[in-house]
């Protein structure tokens, strides 16, 4: 009987988890490892609708500012005239650049790069699927980096989201001259007022800047709760292996 109560308490363990990861795990944010672009990466987001072979789109996204999606393998590039924006690195002036440890981002591939003084705007995302009154967890990596060419602090380094009228704001990060701040992951709660709300991220950072770009990558939204569909998936396995224990008890009297 003792190890019938552990295989029940074991799968019910099991299925809480299961099914509680599968109703959280639909990410509803599209393209947010900037992997779908228009016209390759290393370049800066273009804001009009004109096409222009020196800037591409992000697909699912709309960018207004000095924004740029960047190969995270050769982000800290110089000397290659096809990359409009290198920062300093391991790599700049061929590998003669600060050992300050940039490099790809924990997801890999493409990240987005924003400068907070130079003609700041925000880069945005419609999203739809929402339920009206559910929390959801919007999770992400960032950091923040120097532009190649330019030196100088920048001591307040931070992106500040937005979900609707919800605005809430990442930990400041402090970097160095030619430095770098290393990558940082981080979750927000958000609440939805709407079934479609716009998710916005806005670079931000003071007193002044020497170009100071924030970076960003792998951003996921999901549901903060079960669905209630999941919550009968799971309530029905719990009755199933109830009966079972209950089938397995009586057919030992």
């Amino acid at each position: 009987m003792r190890n019938l109560t552990a295989m029940l308490t074991l799968a019910a363990a099991t299925l809480i988890t299961t099914t509680a990861a599968q109703a959280a795990s639909t990410n509803l944010v599209k393209n947010g490892d900037f992997e779908l672009t228009s016209n390759g990466t290393s370049k800066q987001l273009n804001e009009g609708t004109t096409a222009r072979p020196d800037r591409t789109y992000l697909t699912d996204w709309t960018s207004k500012g000095y924004n740029f999606v960047l190969n995270g393998n050769t982000i800290d590039k110089t000397g290659d005239s096809s990359i409009a924006l290198a920062l300093w690195g391991p790599n700049s002036y061929s590998g003669n650049g600060p050992k300050n440890g940039l490099g790809v981002s924990p997801t890999g591939g493409n990240v987005l790069a924003a400068d907070w003084d130079y003609f700041a705007g925000p880069v945005s995302q419609q999203i739809s699927g929402l339920v009206v009154g559910e929390a959801y967890t919007l999770s992400f990596s960032y950091g923040a980096a120097q532009q190649v060419g330019f030196r100088g602090d920048n001591p307040i380094n931070y992106w500040e989201v937005s979900l609707g009228g919800d605005k809430q704001q990442t930990a400041s990060l402090a970097n160095v001259s030619q430095g770098f701040t290393g990558w940082q992951q981080t979750s927000m709660t958000f609440t939805a007022t709407s079934s479609n709300e716009l998710l916005s991220f806005m670079a931000k950072g003071g007193p002044s800047g020497a170009p100071p770009f924030m970076l960003l990558d792998g951003v996921s939204l999901v549901s903060a709760v079960p669905e209630p569909s999941t919550w009968g998936m799971l309530l029905g396995g719990l009755g199933i292996l109830a009966f079972l224990a209950r089938r397995r008890k009586a057919g030992a009297v």
